[in-house]
């Protein structure tokens, strides 16, 4: 195995998938990943459901960039199918990049939607990873 390849199923295991997992994505556009939709589709053994589908679904990705409209509406919409200790994952362009959101809206965001950050992954070049979790009454 490449050190590369190495590197990038490294990356890619933070994102808590496994061959089984249900992943949903919204905010598709021309500009996502495709090697990491590739990676996260070979882990999963199964394409990335759309945004249309109305499975239950062990994991989000919501790709994200400024401008594209209320990042709370979209958080909220995301956990409709979201399954009992399910997570979305904000991907957002990275610092410097076209579409940048900052840390301080993400968490404003969140917040309002009753999602917690929880941890970030490096998963991609050009898209910062933050996964979000529902937050728990106890």
């Amino acid at each position: 195995m490449s050190e590369a390849k190495a590197a990038a199923d490294d990356s890619i295991s933070e994102l808590g998938l496994s061959k089984d997992s249900i992943v949903q994505e919204f905010g598709y556009d021309d500009d996502v990943d495709f090697g990491l939709r590739e990676r996260i589709e070979n882990i999963t053994d199964d394409e990335i459901l759309d945004e249309e589908d109305q499975e239950v679904v062990d994991a989000v990705l919501l790709w994200w960039r400024d401008g594209d409209g209320d990042l709370v509406d979209a958080l909220v919409d995301t956990q409709s199918q979201l399954d009992e200790g399910g997570v979305v994952w904000l991907l957002t362009p990275k610092s410097g990049r076209n579409g940048y959101v900052t840390p301080t809206d993400i968490e404003s965001a969140s917040s309002t939607a009753g999602l917690h950050r929880t941890s970030t992954a490096g998963v991609s070049a050009d898209w910062a990873a933050v996964r979000l979790a529902p937050k728990r009454n106890f």
